[in-house]
Parts: structure tokens; C-alpha cells; sequence
């Protein structure tokens, strides 16, 4: 278990799976995942079954409020390349309609690079949003990620095309920031 300010991370159990299938659900949530159709129960018994607990290239934990241990959201590293020691940073809070707060998800963030630098040894995590996240461009400047570069419209949503953004952390800008 990780402990923040704000949150705890723990594993993903199968009891977080259901609410968790119902906030990836959501049309205002979903537009920002890679998903392009509505998951079920057995998409989501797949991914717990075969990356969550299968793949060692995924580390996946719930983020919880400590004072009542209410899931708020999920966040994980994925994409795990141990040679070159980088992970894409995956986060997202469900609980009522905050998506990515300033408060819970920086806290479950800042936990994860800790994790991800400190206990890994990992030298860069990484994300791909898209251009319309707003909310995720703040939290990566909050947590002290640039902008590394955009690929041109690669994601089709709401009717047009859209663009990838590619937010980068190595762990010397990590280490500098938080001195």
C-alpha cells in the first residue's frame, strides 16, 4: 500500500471491478480512454484476469480515500519496459464527476512517481492524452511533465479527428523538483 496526503494505493481488487466498469462507461469519461465502444462485465474480468494479475509489465492499483476506503479512481504504470526502464503513467479519478481533481489525482500522482522512480527504478514515465483533455494538460504541468511532442490527429472522437499529446518525466526532472 502507498500512502499519500489525500489517497492510498492499493491493488485492484475484484470487488473494485464493477464501479470501475461503470465510470470507464461513462460517455464523458470514456472519451478520454482508448476505449471506442462500451466495455462489459467480461471485457473487464479479461483485463483484470489477463493484465492486471497476468502481465508484469502492468502495475495497476485502486486509489482510495483513507478516512472511509471509498474508491475514488484507478491509476497504474503500463507499458512497462524494464531494458529501458519506462512506463506510461495511467490515471483517472471516477468517483462523483471529477475525472482528474487537483486534489486526489495529484496526490495518487505524485504517489506513482514516487513509486515509479524511487521503488522501480524506472528513468522516465510518460503518457498519451489527447488534445481536447484539458484537465489532464494541467495535471501533467502540475506534476512537473513537458510536452515531448504531438502525433496529428490519430484519435477519431465526437466526430472529427483529434491529436495525441505526449507528456514526459525523467526521473533527474523528477529528483530536481522535488528536492
Amino acid at each position: 500500500m502507498l500512502k499519500g496526503e489525500h489517497v492510498y494505493l492499493r491493488a485492484v481488487e475484484r470487488s473494485d471491478l464493477e464501479t470501475l466498469l461503470a465510470w470507464r462507461n461513462r460517455p464523458e469519461n470514456r472519451r478520454f480512454f482508448r476505449e471506442y465502444r462500451e466495455l462489459n462485465k467480461d471485457n473487464q474480468m479479461q483485463w483484470f484476469d489477463k493484465i492486471v494479475m497476468g502481465d508484469r509489465n502492468t502495475l495497476m492499483f485502486s486509489i482510495v480515500r483513507p478516512e472511509s476506503d471509498e474508491l475514488l479512481g484507478a491509476c497504474g504504470l503500463c507499458y512497462i519496459d524494464w531494458v529501458n526502464r519506462s512506463a506510461d503513467f495511467s490515471i483517472y479519478i471516477g468517483a462523483g464527476d471529477l475525472y482528474i481533481d487537483d486534489r486526489y489525482a495529484d496526490d495518487a500522482g505524485r504517489l506513482m512517481m514516487q513509486y515509479g522512480f524511487h521503488e522501480l527504478g524506472l528513468h522516465r514515465l510518460w503518457s498519451e492524452i489527447y488534445d481536447f483533455d484539458d484537465a489532464k494538460k494541467l495535471f501533467f504541468d502540475r506534476l512537473g511533465f513537458t510536452l515531448d511532442g504531438r502525433l496529428r490527429e490519430t484519435h477519431w472522437a465526437e466526430g472529427k479527428w483529434h491529436d495525441s499529446l505526449f507528456y514526459g518525466l525523467l526521473e533527474q526532472e523528477y529528483q530536481n523538483n522535488n528536492r
